[in-house]
């Protein structure tokens, strides 16, 4: 095999199929990456066994052919290079050489026949949504996915459509991420929880904001194709908790805040919050939140920001992180948290609440 092509367009396709490559892995081949030269075109392919990440990119290919990689070292390599072409092409003996003008560097290849291939995809539903829309969907939720590999159906994000309502939610059981996106005629109904690690490949295709993207679901998986990429995920496991229980009925408290300066306050308590649990305590007084935190080793924090209570004398306190990323999805210039007591959840949503948009986080002890 051998190809000529532009650097970046090369690098482009290694960092999106690095990302489905595993790093922790005994089956020695999930760590390449499938370098394949088709007449005019090459193919960069990545897989960690459960999903497929691929991109497609017209090219000078001399000699037709595949080979596999190490994933991390081929993207070392190539992102450490300047823009210009670069040259890739087997050796006799074994291996491959990459070469740059005056570069060169020799690496071990493994047969691309043992390689896995991106399995089919759909049969079963499809939803069909705007990209830009799709992309702020997923982060306004994707934070509150756990990062507990044991707790496997909670590692994703829950795709609910009924034909009129698409929901999406996310959950650590620390609190609870929502996003629902009213719109009809979208595709098929569809119940799946799908992985982080998917939703962030697929947030990186290379599909502009204004332009739809097909989400296709059936065999216990999903995949989406376009602009030449594609990526192709098992979905998770088991079913997802009844979310909606967690969601409180009624608040009988309120504060109405702007986003930027409570933002502002609560990142500069956690300098000190974060040797406590990142706990900071939130006190209603009059039209001000009173925000503090210590440190045993290092001290106290205290901050104030205006306010527009209802019923809103109540002191409460939340993992500050936790604040940070709620308030970090919220669009409109206002946070509306709404509250019954001390020891019972709150909910972070945009003061206009026309987003679809909330959180639910769990308090921690005001000691």
């Amino acid at each position: 095999m051998k190809i000529v092509c532009p650097r970046k367009e090369f690098f482009e396709a290694v960092s999106a199929a690095a990302a489905a490559a595993s790093v922790r892995t005994s089956v020695n081949i999930l760590q390449y990456l499938k370098i394949e030269g088709f007449d005019s075109s090459v193919r960069v392919i990545g897989c960690d066994g459960e999903m497929w990440v691929e991109r497609e990119f017209a090219c000078f290919v001399a000699d037709p052919g595949a080979i596999c990689l190490q994933s991390k070292l081929l993207a070392a390599i190539v992102s450490s290079m300047p823009d210009g072409d670069i040259e890739l092409h087997t050796l006799e003996n074994g291996g491959v050489l990459l070469q740059q003008g005056a570069s060169e560097y020799r690496m071990m290849s493994l047969d691309a026949e043992d390689f896995p291939e991106p399995p089919s995809f759909g049969g079963d539903g499809e939803l069909r949504l705007q990209m830009g829309l799709l992309r702020k969907a997923v982060d306004s939720v994707i934070y509150a996915v756990t990062p507990e590999q044991h707790k496997a159906v909670l590692t994703g994000v829950l795709f609910s459509y009924n034909g009129k309502i698409l929901t999406l939610v996310a959950t650590d059981t620390h609190r609870l991420a929502v996003r629902r996106i009213d719109q009809e005629g979208i595709g098929s109904s569809i119940n799946a929880v799908v992985p982080e690690k998917a939703l962030r490949a697929i947030k990186a295709l290379p599909i502009p904001d204004d332009h739809d993207v097909e989400i296709k679901f059936g065999g216990g998986r999903l995949g989406v194709e376009a602009g030449g990429a594609k990526v192709v995920s098992q979905l998770l496991a088991g079913t997802y908790p009844n979310w909606e229980r967690v969601v409180p009925a009624e608040s009988t408290r309120a504060w109405m805040v702007e986003v930027d300066q409570l933002a502002e306050k609560v990142k500069r308590t956690m300098i000190l919050a974060k040797d406590n649990a990142n706990r900071v305590r939130f006190k209603g007084e009059g039209d001000q939140i009173l925000l503090a935190a210590r440190s045993e080793e290092k001290g106290e924090a205290k901050e104030e920001v205006m306010m527009i209570p209802s019923n809103g004398e109540v002191e409460i306190a939340f993992n500050g992180q936790y604040v940070q990323d709620a308030l970090g999805a919220i669009e409109g210039p206002g946070v509306r948290i709404e509250m019954t007591e001390s020891s019972r959840p709150a909910v972070f949503r945009p003061a206009d609440d026309d987003t679809g948009y909330f959180c639910v986080i769990m308090p921690m002890a005001l000691a």
